[in-house]
């Protein structure tokens, strides 16, 4: 097996208008997931098995992860810090290593 060159290469953004939209996608984010963490027993109890998408500060749930951002993304189209989860079936301890 040959072996394979991986460059990497690094930038740092200075664009002041770049950097702007990084902040405002964070702050977005950032409300979404203080909601999300605000009402997660109550979430993770009722919709174990489906996927969450979490846009607006509003909880939108579906079968598959495309389905709930497209719910997202209609009710809430300019919201750039929505995240999407999926929620386990069964509640059990998980251990997350490599």
């Amino acid at each position: 097996m040959a072996e394979e060159t991986v460059s990497v290469m690094m930038e740092e953004a200075v664009d002041p208008v770049e950097l702007a939209e990084a902040r405002a996608q964070r702050e977005r984010f950032d409300r979404n997931s203080a909601w999300l963490q605000a009402h997660a027993s109550e979430v993770y109890a009722k919709h174990r098995g489906k996927c969450i998408c979490v846009a607006g500060e509003e909880l939108f749930v579906a079968d598959t992860a495309r389905e709930a951002i497209a719910r997202a993304k209609a009710a809430h189209p300019d919201d750039i810090g929505r995240f999407v989860h999926y929620i386990p079936k069964e509640k059990v301890p998980r251990i997350y290593a490599h």
